[in-house]
């Protein structure tokens, strides 16, 4: 008589293997150093381009837009340099997606100055007459919440002190509000006045946006 002819055994045999499976594939890892893959060119997300990020997933722009560049000869030509495995290091969780209603947006950092998307989000079709995407005009009306920024960061490992998000906080606020800024009018006509002195939702997810691709393209220049 073989094993399968005593069901109890072989449920009890059964369920022990599943277990020893489960903990060497799932449990094991949790405690092994990470297997990503780490460049020095690769810095982390700024507080403010972290804030961008979560209100860029909380709009669900990641439903029709992509962020990682294939590397076929298209794709490449199209968005440019193929995505890396480092490049998503600091990236929790990843956004890669697979459906392209819009453009993949890997590589838009630096693609356009911000003047360009403060007024591509005010009103797409303003600029693109059959584009389907909705207008964002409303997130420069909303000022920017930075309460939990310092929390975000150091929950996501990326080693800022306090006084180090501060900084970058207020540093990108003197930028969008300074009266030399190069995207000042574009910003202006978005942003209403009580909060033309103040970081907004579009302030950040702009600066998000810039961010991606960014470091890739100055390693690619320093080559």
């Amino acid at each position: 008589m073989g094993i399968t002819s005593k069901p109890v055994v072989f449920a009890v045999l059964s369920a022990a293997v599943i277990l020893i499976g489960t903990t060497a594939t799932v449990f094991i890892p949790l405690f092994m150093p990470s297997t990503q893959p780490i460049s020095a060119s690769i810095k982390p997300y700024t507080a403010v381009e972290q804030e961008g990020r979560d209100i860029y997933m909380r709009e669900g722009c990641n439903n029709c837009h992509t962020q990682t560049v294939r590397p076929l000869r298209t794709e490449v030509l199209r968005y440019g340099e193929y995505s890396k495995p480092e490049e998503f290091a600091y990236d929790r969780p990843f956004l890669w997606g697979s459906r392209r209603t819009g453009p993949d947006l890997n590589r838009v950092g630096g693609k356009y100055p911000d003047s360009w998307h403060y007024t591509h989000l005010m009103s797409p079709q303003g600029m693109f007459e059959k584009s389907n995407m909705p207008p964002y005009a409303w997130l420069a009306k909303n000022k920017l919440d930075t309460g939990y920024s310092y929390k975000k960061c150091s929950v996501l490992g990326y080693g800022y002190s306090k006084s180090d998000v501060e900084q970058q906080i207020g540093q990108y606020k003197a930028t969008v509000t300074d009266g030399a800024y190069p995207s000042k009018g574009s910003r202006d006509k978005v942003t209403p006045p009580e909060l033309r002195k103040e970081l907004t939702e579009m302030d950040a997810l702009i600066a998000y946006i810039q961010k991606l691709g960014r470091d890739v393209k100055n390693m690619e220049a320093k080559k």
